[in-house]
């Protein structure tokens, strides 16, 4: 099953289900994503629903008098996995002139790295805005796979997450890690959510990123989630480990696609992440003011 939240004008979030590029409203029958996937991973039957449109014509910029997409589930918390792949431990050592070595510590090591990056108010849907801090020169896209879990650890759904990092602030001391990953627009989910039984092979997607800048591709790269060193067990164990989460956490599970500070993202940009089945993630990217 293909899950999408999506806004309609005077009425609000609505849940849908994606049948053949035709979005099928089915709040009356599931209500919320995260009530259908509980329900879906319970073995409640999939939901019929009533064509409410192409799913194209919901992949659109989100404005309150137009029918769009939203995140596919409201997140109760945000966590991202760090160094889950060798080149991000490779690059990131590369880079830091206080911490070498930390990260390649981290790849081998048998706890993996663990972060918060937030609530459902810190994130972004799909075709909305990534934020750029106001103090941040490079600040990267992260693109990578997301689960979506249940307070019990099970993976509810398969969805993409840009885990949008302000590198240079985590580069001048590991301690502002905080700063680097948290703030207003730090993670872009979506678009959609796909079910298990859908992925039965998660280790099997691939995910192919760009950035474009005033029309023109500046960046494209592409990696396997088969080369994530990291179980998603591991990942969850640890994450739920003297921590209690609530059904509907995102766990971001790391990146194998590098940007480096020469493809920085600046305001306007436009950052695209594709995985089948899951869909193309779309957003822009906003300059956040110093006094918000």
């Amino acid at each position: 099953m293909r899950v999408v939240q999506f806004h309609r004008p005077g009425r609000g979030p609505r849940t849908g289900v994606v049948r053949d590029g035709v979005v099928f409203d089915v709040t009356d029958e599931a209500g919320d994503a995260l009530t259908l996937l509980l329900a879906h991973h319970a073995g409640a039957p999939e939901p019929r629903g009533v064509a409410a449109g192409s799913y194209a014509s919901f992949d659109v910029a989100p404005h309150e008098d137009v029918a769009h997409l939203l995140m596919p589930v409201f997140p109760t918390e945000v966590w991202g996995a760090g160094v889950t792949y060798k080149r991000s431990a490779e690059f990131r050592d590369e880079d830091a002139t206080t911490s070498k070595g930390i990260y390649d510590l981290v790849y081998v090591g048998a706890r993996p790295e663990l972060f918060y990056k937030g609530r459902a108010v810190h994130c972004a849907g799909p075709n909305g805005d990534g934020g750029i801090r106001a103090d941040s020169a490079f600040t990267a896209p992260e693109p990578e796979m997301a689960i979506i879990i249940a307070a019990n650890g099970d993976v509810l759904g398969y969805t993409l997450c840009d885990d949008v990092s302000a590198w240079d602030i985590e580069r001048d001391n590991p301690l502002y890690l905080p700063q680097s990953k948290i703030f207003r627009g730090c993670a872009v989910i979506g678009p959609t959510v796909v079910t298990p039984d859908e992925v039965p092979d998660p280790s099997a997607l691939h995910l192919r990123a760009t950035i474009s800048r005033g029309g023109h591709e500046i960046f494209a790269d592409e990696c396997g989630v088969d080369r994530m060193k990291r179980s998603l067990p591991e990942l969850v164990h640890f994450l739920r480990l003297n921590n209690p989460i609530q059904d509907g956490t995102v766990l971001s599970t790391g990146t194998g696609i590098i940007v480096t500070q020469e493809q920085a993202l600046h305001e306007g940009d436009l950052v695209t992440i594709e995985a089948s089945p899951i869909g193309a993630l779309r957003h822009g990217m906003r300059k956040l003011p110093l006094d918000a």
